[in-house]
């Protein structure tokens, strides 16, 4: 099975997670090979989410069969049909030999990636068309060669969207489509004073709404590009409507909308010329914890327990995608929980990826409060101090905090019980994304130490749990 170049190997059999084989383990879609028919694959654990991989990224994937020489390949040419955005995780090829084609799936995101309908409504969508294509090698030859010709032929694919042989009017051609193009800035004068190029931002249109929307969207289609180093961006081949447009920029948090709504008509060429986003912003940063990227990659992942591994994840990049890595925080913490020392501490080696419960010994779970302790050479007590709290996932979890007293009956805030992504037991590192933005007045903060307690009072599950995006302290504004 092939997904990506650094994502391939030769997989068990669908006869190894029978029952006489394969041992189930936390929920029934992960096993544990104790007796596979070819040893090679022994005390390996086999789940089909450790395959996952955003949409942006799901273009070609499939099989590769050694003996003769013949690969089986999906291509998906375009994501317009698919819901949820260009970071929605959806799963790709697995055991079977199985290749899926998703449409629509609340996978890494939750109920809110269902369409709900409301009675006599109408709706129609198109899915796909998807490019099924078979290619073959010569005996002797190396049959992984067959990936790199299959990555071409997507990039073929890619290039001939909108495809010209549907006959369906509803499959618009290509020169019933439309395009918008523009430059994107950012403006932070905290960070300087001059407008900044959004170098890799992600630039959409979907259906109209508010800031952020696009990623609970699932009805209707969405068109994302990326832009260049100059914040330069050419959205191509849009289907005719009212869209809005959105974007996000890594290395700054929130959501871009521009206000002025979008009409895409046949043959439509679009410029919004140069547009500046804003991010949320009230004062200096005394302290930051990760990178606004919509993921908990930065953070500490630790090593999986030997005893359950997929060998194709050793020495991997995507090591978080190792099955049972919730139960390591018990066992780097046992008793007392996460301590973060701004100043001290790299987040990289001290940050754990995802705040889980702790596993107690006798089998039930029990929430866990971090702490973030820092030092203030002097006080505005007059003044709001503001903390940004960024989430890349969350499972029926909550955050409450609290600031310089843990014992306090009510947090200063709380998010309440948020998320259904279930991006802990799915291998992934990122859901949904949540942005909270947090008062702390200045007579609530002391001149030297001080401590903000982030709780995760959820314990129902070893997979309720937050991952943190990025966590920001600012001063009262200048």
């Amino acid at each position: 099975m092939a997904m990506a170049d650094n994502r391939q190997r030769c997989m068990p059999l669908p006869d190894d997670r029978l029952p006489h084989r394969g041992q189930p383990l936390a929920y029934k879609e992960a096993v544990l090979l104790v007796n596979p028919i070819e040893p090679e694959f022994k005390d390996e654990v086999d789940d089909k989410y450790q395959y996952s991989c955003d949409n942006k990224d799901n273009k070609v994937h499939g099989w590769i069969s050694m003996d003769p020489p013949v690969g089986f390949w999906q291509i998906t040419p375009s994501d317009e049909f698919r819901s949820g955005g260009p970071v929605k995780q959806d799963l790709t090829s697995h055991v079977g030999p199985t290749t899926l084609a998703i449409f629509l799936s609340p996978h890494y995101a939750g109920r809110d990636l269902i369409p709900r309908f409301s009675q006599g409504e109408a709706w129609k969508k198109v899915f796909g068309p998807v490019f099924i294509y078979v290619n073959s090698g010569m005996q002797g030859e190396d049959p992984v060669a067959l990936w790199n010709d299959a990555k071409i032929q997507m990039q073929h694919e890619v290039q001939s969207w909108p495809y010209s042989f549907p006959a369906s009017e509803d499959f618009p051609s290509a020169d019933q489509r439309g395009s918008v193009s523009g430059k994107l800035l950012v403006q932070d004068k905290y960070i300087i004073d001059e407008h900044i190029p959004a170098n890799g931002a992600y630039v959409g249109l979907a259906p109209p709404g508010k800031a952020g929307s696009w990623q609970r969207e699932c009805k209707d289609y969405q068109f994302w590009a990326k832009s260049d180093d100059n914040g330069c961006f050419s959205i191509n081949n849009i289907r005719p409507g009212d869209y809005n447009l959105y974007a996000w920029v890594p290395g700054f948090i929130g959501d871009y909308l521009y206000e002025t709504p979008i009409c895409i008509t046949p043959g439509c060429n679009i410029d919004v010329d140069e547009i500046v986003y804003q991010p949320p912003r009230d004062g200096p940063t005394l302290w930051e914890i990760g990178i606004p990227d919509r993921t908990a990659a930065e953070f500490f992942v630790p090593e999986p327990n030997p005893k359950f591994i997929n060998k194709l994840f050793v020495n991997h990049p995507d090591r978080f995608r190792q099955y049972g890595l919730w139960h390591r925080y018990s066992e780097l913490y046992p008793t007392d929980d996460l301590v973060y020392v701004t100043g001290e501490s790299d987040y990289s080696k001290d940050w754990f990826f995802s705040q889980v419960p702790r596993i107690k010994e006798d089998g039930t779970y029990q929430g866990t409060t971090w702490q973030i302790r820092f030092k203030l050479d002097s006080v505005n007590q007059g003044g709001t101090y503001k903390l940004r709290i960024a989430i890349a996932s969350a499972t029926l979890a909550e955050v409450q905090v609290r600031v310089n007293n843990p014992s306090t009956s009510r947090p200063l805030f709380t998010t309440g019980l948020i998320g259904r992504d279930n991006s802990i037991a799915r291998h992934g590192i990122h859901g949904l994304y949540w942005l909270y933005n947090i008062d702390i007045g200045g007579n609530q903060l002391v001149q030297g130490d001080n401590t903000i307690y982030l709780g995760q009072p959820r314990n129902q599950s070893p997979f309720q749990g937050i991952m943190y995006d990025y966590i920001r302290l600012e001063a009262p504004p200048n």
